[in-house]
């Protein structure tokens, strides 16, 4: 059993919630976190919100010495560490893999070689490694893993994703762990490169490892002043400051938004489960929202249902379609997620009526559409 772990990344949204369990759970806890200033802006401290009980360590994943002072005495180690948003790790390339990937091998390389008491490695993968998820043929059946729609097609509105064979719309089905990766940003690259580097260092020095594939997060503590951390937070920062939320494409477009409590309490059972070594599970709720769904259903919440959300037709670079999670691998381990998509969101909003949003979309949107990267 395990006893000292450490969280890196430990005072951000994801980590501070694992955290949180951890320590209820009895375990001994040390977080390791440089405060981002895009996610908690300028300070030198924990947030408020960070458990008193953790020991908190400054510090940055790629300065060997201070993570290597982190580690020492731990048993396991849950790597959240990361820099988060698919739009600007598309022109924040040097910085995004400078941060998880090198950040990544930095810290496998220290348990491998100096601080070989790590007996287990969670890493945060991401459903963005899939790339589109998978779809069904209408016409016989058959399950089909599109790449990336045309461009040319994108700019007469057609969003839908089409067989490259008989031109017919294909249905999003559940994505299983076993369908073919296809990045289609910097994040996801980085996300592949934490993944793979894990399994692989694991598998060569016989330690247990574990992937987990976080597919749409929500919850308490995701900031409202950054504007790459997630849909369910974008929306909720513009609703909060009286602006519709700003939707690309059609907005029909679907994903699986899952509470952070599950996605903790996912963690958690992996961390303990001896079955669960050297593969990636996906960690999702199997159940499609449309991203208009979720903006309707926010703004509903809110108070707000008379905010009808903006939708543009136009279209991000190497943004996808549809891809909503298979849980049957990690269900079949006995775990399965519990809170509901209007349940979880009704916690995040009311957590939300003490927090300042501040709402960064349109010039976020601006930077993209500058470079290039909002098209249509």
């Amino acid at each position: 059993m395990f006893k000292h772990v450490l969280v890196t990344g430990g005072a951000g949204f994801i980590g501070s919630h694992m955290v949180d369990l951890l320590i209820e759970k009895g375990y001994k806890v040390r977080v390791f976190d440089n405060l981002e200033p895009q996610v908690h802006g300028q300070r030198t401290t924990p947030p408020d919100y960070f458990n008193k009980e953790a020991e908190f360590v400054y510090g940055d994943v790629r300065d060997r010495d201070a993570l290597r002072k982190a580690l020492e005495g731990i048993d396991a180690v849950i790597h959240d560490a990361a820099m988060v948003g698919v739009g600007q790790s598309q022109y924040e390339i040097l910085r995004y893999t400078d941060v998880n990937t090198t950040g990544t091998a930095n810290l496998l390389d220290l348990i491998v070689n100096e601080c070989r008491h790590v007996e287990r490695v969670l890493v945060a993968s991401s459903m963005s490694i899939y790339g589109e998820g998978a779809y069904r043929r209408p016409s016989d059946g058959k399950i089909v893993y599109p790449v990336l729609r045309p461009e040319t097609q994108l700019e007469q509105h057609d969003f839908d994703v089409h067989d490259p064979e008989t031109g017919e719309v294909l249905e999003p089905v559940p994505t299983p762990e076993t369908k073919p990766l296809y990045c289609t940003s910097v994040y996801a690259l980085n996300k592949k490169d934490q993944e793979e580097y894990t399994l692989v260092v694991g598998r060569t020095h016989h330690l247990s490892v574990v992937a987990c594939r976080y597919f749409n997060v929500y919850g308490p503590r995701q900031s409202l002043s950054n504007p790459y951390t997630g849909a369910a937070a974008i929306f909720l920062s513009r609703i909060k400051n009286g602006n519709p939320p700003l939707i690309y494409e059609d907005g029909k477009q679907v994903r699986d938004f899952i509470s952070v409590r599950d996605i903790v309490e996912a963690k958690l059972f992996l961390l303990e489960n001896p079955k669960a070594n050297l593969e990636p599970y996906n960690i999702c709720t199997g159940k499609p929202t449309s991203i208009l769904e979720l903006a309707k259903l926010l703004a509903k919440l809110n108070g707000r249902g008379d905010l009808e959300p903006l939708v543009t037709k136009r279209f991000r670079a190497g943004d996808i379609r549809h891809c909503y999670g298979d849980s049957t691998k990690i269900n079949s381990l006995g775990w399965r997620a519990r809170i509901s998509l209007e349940d979880g969101l009704r916690n995040l909003v009311e957590w939300s009526a003490s927090v300042e949003a501040v709402d960064k979309v349109e010039e976020a949107h601006k930077e993209l559409e500058m470079r290039g990267l909002v098209r249509g």
